[in-house]
């Protein structure tokens, strides 16, 4: 006679945010073993000389460092719950490269603007996944409501904190993520994907 209950198997959903969060847990295993050099050094994108080719590196590597497990778990938490999801749609290649443009943006703008701080962490790419998973939706000359509302409330918040709260949070980071996150949202709605 044969068993016929099915059994419950765990699968890998999503190879590239399951590898970017695992990525993320070492970047900040290795920075408490090296007591914050290995942030100071590779995880966090600040003004440095350009001749320094850690520079250009910490241009991309500045999202994976985090100041804290709690800071780390925020990211991560919401990465997890979005990028699976958004990784279905678009694919691997397509996530991989709204994370790479968010830590290309994002660190530049700092290294640019901000010359006496050090910026590091994912909640650049979190804003990229939110407005990139609010702009699904979009049809032939359609803006979904629920992507206005969502762009109104996340970058109008930031826009709002960036002016009169004191914090050690990086609001442009978050505008400029979620601005890359609707920008590819609308490239790949009309390129049909």
């Amino acid at each position: 006679m044969k068993n016929n209950k099915k059994h419950l198997k765990i699968v890998l959903n999503s190879p590239l945010v399951l590898s970017f969060c695992v990525i993320c847990v070492i970047a900040l295993v290795i920075d408490s073993l090296t007591l914050g050099k290995a942030n100071r050094l590779v995880f966090s994108v600040y003004r440095s000389s350009l001749k320094n080719f850690l520079t250009y590196i910490r241009f991309f590597t500045h999202v994976l460092g985090h100041a804290s497990v709690s800071h780390m778990v925020g990211n991560l938490m919401m990465i997890l719950v979005i990028g699976p999801l958004l990784e279905e749609k678009y694919g691997s290649r397509a996530l991989l490269l709204v994370i790479l443009i968010t830590a290309l943006v994002t660190g530049i703008a700092h290294f640019i603007l901000f010359p006496g701080t050090a910026l590091l962490g994912a909640s650049g790419v979190v804003f990229a996944f939110i407005l990139l998973s609010s702009a699904i939706g979009f049809r032939d000359r359609e803006i979904p409501i629920t992507f206005i509302l969502v762009a109104l409330l996340y970058i109008g918040q930031q826009i709002y904190e960036g002016f009169f709260v004191k914090d050690n949070v990086s609001q442009l980071t978050h505008i400029l993520g979620g601005i890359v996150g609707a920008v590819c949202g609308y490239h790949w709605r009309k390129k049909g994907r």
